[in-house]
């Protein structure tokens, strides 16, 4: 039977003295961040019994922030997953000891999101939102950041020049590769359909640009329609796929840059149309991922949640810390793509 490790043991194995052992073990005195940390590794690594205890003593002397998000439609099953992403972000944090206070907008309408995030940004050291960009909600970010609150935009880009920061994908590049899946799997050049959630939705806008500058660029056999605002509602994007399924024979294309998507879906379920229109979306769900296995969607273009959560979390966490940044940034990353032969 294997001897049980003592802090000889844990002290040998670290690289430091007994009396650093019982400092870190019983909380005498201070001791540094990087000499706790390694006798951390060695207590794990050397199956010290107490390596739980010296976890507890690190997380006790971090300091304690309040994060506050505000997201989008609390039902919705893409906000419902980023929700519990960014609590695990925060639980798992190293550098500090975190709280989450999480709300949910009902409306896009620019007076809500404002009287929730003066609510969020009363008992939080930072703020993260999804938000249409308006007069507004900068005016209100400007007011906030005098007070020293940093404020991070999600997803969709607002308040720039003013906000922290952005953290998401590059919508550009996802309009242009929503325009390229279109114009490869198109059977033949014909219509292509564009939904956006709000003109005021800076994420939208930009995919827009990708997604018309791509097929002006590189197919324009293929003819655009207008673009359509279907305020992220799943009747409106139903009713208005329908139509368009009725009056032109030759749709070939649908994006759906926003929310709405399980309207589309439903309406080529029904409508059946032969052959298919090439949908692309946004965000794996329970309904995209179903079109994908039926061949109703052919890609879905995915924001990596967890990755994202992480380097929200560890960017605010830093704001608060180390003060605003002199350049407000943007973090861009890489967006998942899923087809119905990958999922």
């Amino acid at each position: 039977m294997s001897k049980r490790p003592t802090i000889t043991d844990l002290a040998h194995a670290s690289g430091v003295s007994v009396a650093t052992i019982d400092r870190v073990l019983n909380g005498r005195l201070p001791v540094r961040e990087e000499t706790q940390r390694r006798v951390y590794e060695a207590a794990t690594s050397i199956g010290y019994h107490a390596a739980g205890l010296i976890a507890q003593r690190m997380r006790k002397e971090l300091p304690v922030h309040r994060l506050g998000f505000l997201l989008l439609r609390p039902r919705d099953v893409f906000y419902r997953a980023f929700a519990n992403e960014l609590e695990k972000a925060i639980a798992q944090a190293s550098g500090f000891r975190g709280t989450a206070a999480i709300e949910f907008a009902d409306t896009l309408a620019p007076e809500e999101i404002l009287e929730r995030l003066r609510r969020l940004a009363a008992s939080c050291h930072a703020v993260a939102l999804v938000s249409p960009d308006h007069p507004i909600v900068t005016a209100a970010v400007a007011e906030l950041k005098q007070r020293g609150i940093p404020v991070f935009s999600l997803l969709s880009d607002f308040a720039t020049g003013i906000r922290e920061g952005y953290v998401g994908i590059d919508n550009l590049k996802v309009g242009r590769t929503a325009a390229w899946m279109i114009s490869k799997c198109a059977r033949r050049p014909g219509k292509v359909v564009l939904f956006v959630g709000s003109h005021r939705f800076h994420g939208h806008e930009l995919r827009e640009i990708g997604f018309r500058a791509f097929f002006r660029e590189r197919a324009p056999d293929f003819t655009l329609i207008e673009t359509i605002v279907n305020d992220e509602s799943r009747e409106i994007t139903q009713e208005v796929v329908a139509g368009l399924l009725r009056q032109h024979e030759d749709l070939v294309g649908c994006y759906v840059a926003g929310g709405g998507i399980e309207g589309a879906i439903s309406a080529l379920r029904q409508a059946r149309p032969d052959p298919l229109p090439v949908l692309v979306c946004n965000e794996i769900t329970v309904d995209t991922r179903a079109a994908l296995a039926d061949n109703l969607a052919g890609m879905v273009i995915a924001t990596p949640l967890a990755p994202l959560c992480r380097e929200l979390v560890g960017l605010m966490a830093h704001a608060i810390e180390e003060g605003a940044a002199n350049a407000p940034g943007q973090t861009f990353l890489p967006f998942d793509i899923f087809l119905p032969e990958n999922i």
